[in-house]
């Protein structure tokens, strides 16, 4: 559909699919970091908002409906899960063990932590984004396809998820019993918000072409799960749940986990923080991949 997509420059439609493929597979940290860096046109970013919003949506609403058939589900998919019955067990009991009631010393160590991980993450992306355009042509060079690699933004991203794993694998990962992870939705919703502001409802009917292509991507997302699910037997959970994770992220995951049972919510947000991981990865491959087919 030339007529529908056929575009130039900050108008080009692969870079607005970027931010809709940073959400699919990560969430809106990765969103922003690919609307930041293919700097798709802002006056046209609502439109692809709009398809997130929308489509997102409407698969989450059969998600959430299959969690009520999830035992039928399960018999056709011939999943065993008993494997469900257990992690509920098992996360029951880590829950009560390690939370403990959030102190004024938490909240300043966990706001430290956050804040000087920000600012290493502003620091060396800036660095390094600078070494890459002082040594590579094929960064300096705006009309080449790895220019991008020369986006603070990107490497910002980057080293802001790298500093969050590295601090799991510490003793920070106590805080998780003080509420971290409550914390970090507080914020993951202010960003989604912000993002939600520059949607214009009134372009809605604009290009209503985008809307089939959210449909059709997300159509394949789903029969590729449920080919996945039945190859490997796998218990309708762990579909429901690593669907959302990707598509909806941390603000959606916990609560399809938590449909299933509520002792399941840190699942969900492990599975969704496990996304955001990726999902900068995961949406920059594919954006590249769309800007190669864009110029065939």
């Amino acid at each position: 559909m030339p007529e529908s997509l056929g575009a130039s420059g900050a108008d080009e439609i692969w870079r607005g699919l970027a931010t809709i493929a940073g959400s699919w597979i990560g969430g809106g940290a990765n969103q922003a970091a690919m609307l930041e860096v293919f700097q798709y046109n802002p006056e046209k970013y609502g439109g692809m908002v709009l398809v997130d919003i929308v489509v997102a949506n409407v698969w989450m609403a059969i998600i959430l409906l299959g969690v009520g058939r999830s035992d039928r589900i399960d018999r056709w998919l011939k999943a065993d899960n008993s494997s469900i019955e257990e992690l509920k067990q098992r996360v029951s009991e880590h829950n009560e063990r390690i939370t403990r009631p959030t102190q004024l010393r938490d909240l300043i160590l966990l706001f430290s932590l956050a804040f000087a991980g920000v600012g290493a993450a502003h620091f060396f992306g800036d660095l390094w984004a600078g070494f890459l355009e002082d040594n590579f042509a094929v960064i300096r060079d705006k009309d080449q396809v790895l220019s991008s690699l020369g986006s603070r933004f990107l490497w910002m991203v980057v080293i802001a998820t790298s500093v969050g794993i590295g601090l799991s694998f510490t003793k920070a990962k106590s805080f998780e019993g003080a509420g971290s992870s409550k914390i970090g939705s507080l914020f993951i919703y202010i960003l989604v918000a912000t993002i939600g502001m520059k949607m214009d409802i009134g372009r809605v009917l604009e290009n209503p072409s985008l809307i089939l292509i959210g449909f059709i991507w997300i159509g394949i997302h789903a029969g590729l799960l449920i080919l996945v699910a039945k190859w490997i037997k796998a218990p309708f959970f762990f579909l429901a749940v690593g669907s959302q994770a990707n598509v909806g992220g941390a603000a959606s995951a916990p609560v399809v986990a938590a449909e299933f049972h509520p002792s399941l919510t840190s699942v969900g947000i492990l599975l969704a923080v496990f996304g955001y991981i990726v999902g900068t990865v995961g949406a920059y491959l594919c954006a590249i991949l769309m800007q190669l087919a864009s110029t065939v």
